[in-house]
């Protein structure tokens, strides 16, 4: 069954479906992650961008988090990554390609091309690297992003989105962004 719908409602009643044959640890996961993505949908129906992404990222950690001693020992970066990973090699209907390259081009190429999002640009503003070298990475980047969709290489694809995301994460919890 391919679910087209991702609302809360949908994956829900997914949910409550199938969670009778889902492993304790998986099933207590999802249920975690949808109550996170209910109020990541009531904060978009606020119109609260910050913190419906707020809510969207507390559902994914919740998805991916198998236990805390792992994030600790590994780093919460290269935990997701490996998730998305494994979310991409189970994608045998090349789904989360269509979404990336098809719906979601736009919103991305958005991403990708804001530099305030980006941390590099964030480490040359604190002396840690020089101009010249924020900007090639920032190029780098993007262009590894291109390589990645045009091969159809949606781990490195992902990876790519996510680590913008994660650094849009970063400046929301830790005060590095002005509300709204």
């Amino acid at each position: 069954m391919v679910l087209t719908d991702l609302s809360y409602s949908a994956l829900k009643a997914y949910q409550r479906q199938h969670r009778d044959h889902f492993p304790e640890n998986l099933s207590l996961r999802v249920h975690r992650a949808l109550s996170w993505l209910s109020k990541a949908e009531q904060a978009r129906a606020n119109k609260d961008t910050d913190t419906e992404f707020i809510y969207y990222w507390i559902s994914f950690n919740a998805a991916y988090a198998n236990e805390f001693g792992e994030i600790d020992r590994v780093g919460e970066r290269e935990l997701f990554e490996a998730f998305l990973s494994k979310i991409a090699d189970l994608d045998t209907t090349e789904r989360l390609y269509q979404l990336i390259w098809q719906q979601f081009s736009g919103s991305i190429r958005l991403l990708m091309d804001n530099k305030f999002v980006y941390q590099p640009f964030w480490d040359f503003h604190r002396g840690r690297i020089s101009e010249e070298e924020w900007q090639q990475r920032f190029l780098a980047s993007k262009a590894a992003l291109n390589v990645a969709l045009a091969s159809k290489n949606v781990p490195v694809a992902m990876a790519q989105i996510f680590t913008r995301l994660y650094t849009l994460r970063n400046q929301i919890i830790h005060g590095g962004a002005t509300y709204n």
